[in-house]
């Protein structure tokens, strides 16, 4: 059975006195791809240094694979791979001379480290690319020479820091669908960092929503759409044959629960604190109308996401 890789406990960083993240406890499973979404000065960027041990936390812990990040950073860095937004790479050399340069720093022989690199530049699909200088290359394919990259040491962690900025769509869905293969098939876990919603939504098993320092909400999409719910943020839509009348309007408004109502000749559109689908449908048969639609809104990480980040459940946009 996986375990937890990743164990966070009560993580802080001040910086003159402004906590750049505050108190976040998270575990990451292993295997898993978790996405850490958040507007760009939410903290991500200053929660993977100190993942990787590259800067001290003012207080608390961070634990990769049971190594202390900060005393063992050594051992953590032979584990974790990290793809940033923006790769460095010799741009005279090769794709090729570049991972085997990469392989040879990390310990591997040359026949090892030119076999590997092989083996990966195809992973990535770079293989007809191979020979060319890194200077010639596209932004994706600096990016999934850059996952190449990480993955000459065989991590058992990716941490990936808005990979996909500047990358064309086909390349992002390309790239995105590579990531979660990837971590399928090896049982690589992945901690996705962005503030792209749909990339997030694509490729994560779970979601962590950062605001300024704090860790707001974590779980599964379904999971935080749910906790919506629960804040009485049912919203229902119906449709009738005939057209609505005030009559019918003062019935549904009766209910207990409702919150806002709206209608459009034949449409009625709900807020409510519950799922009143059903009695609002008894309502409207047992007056003689004929239902053509009925439905309750179904959340998405952009809902979920204007949520926190619009006032609902935040002071407003972190910067």
């Amino acid at each position: 059975m996986p375990g937890t890789i990743i164990e966070i406990n009560k993580l802080t960083k001040l910086y003159n006195g402004y906590r750049a993240v505050n108190e976040l406890t998270l575990s990451i499973e292993e295997g898993e791809i978790f996405g850490l979404l958040g507007p760009n000065g939410a903290g991500k960027t200053t929660t993977i240094l100190m993942l990787m041990g590259l800067t001290e936390p003012s207080s608390g812990t961070v634990r990769i694979a049971g190594y202390d990040s900060t005393r063992e950073t050594l051992q953590v860095k032979r584990i974790v791979g990290y793809l940033p937004d923006q790769v460095g790479f010799y741009e005279n050399r090769t794709a090729l001379e570049n991972l085997v340069f990469t392989a040879r720093l990390n310990g591997i022989t040359e026949e090892e480290a030119r076999k590997a690199a092989d083996e990966l530049l195809d992973t990535v699909g770079l293989t007809e690319v191979k020979n060319k200088k890194v200077g010639t290359f596209s932004r994706g394919m600096r990016q999934r020479l850059g996952l190449a990259d990480v993955l000459i040491k065989n991590p058992k962690i990716i941490i990936l820091d808005e990979p996909t900025i500047g990358i064309d769509p086909k390349g992002v869905s390309d790239f995105l669908g590579l990531i979660k293969s990837l971590s399928r098939e090896r049982g690589i876990t992945v901690l996705l960092s962005s503030h792209l919603l749909n990339q997030v939504q694509k490729i994560c098993d779970r979601v962590g929503i950062f605001i300024k320092g704090n860790l707001k909400a974590v779980g599964k999409i379904e999971e935080l759409a749910g906790e919506l719910l629960k804040e009485g943020n049912i919203e229902i839509r119906i449709a009738v044959k005939e057209e609505l009348n005030e009559k019918i309007m003062e019935k549904v408004k009766a209910l207990s629960g409702i919150t806002e109502i709206n209608s459009r000749k034949r449409e009625m559109f709900i807020k409510a604190k519950e799922d009143l689908s059903s009695p609002i449908a008894k309502i409207l048969i047992d007056s003689g109308f004929s239902l053509l639609h009925l439905s309750t809104k179904e959340y998405s990480l952009e809902d979920i996401y204007d949520f926190y980040f619009g006032g609902g459940a935040a002071d407003g946009k972190a910067g």
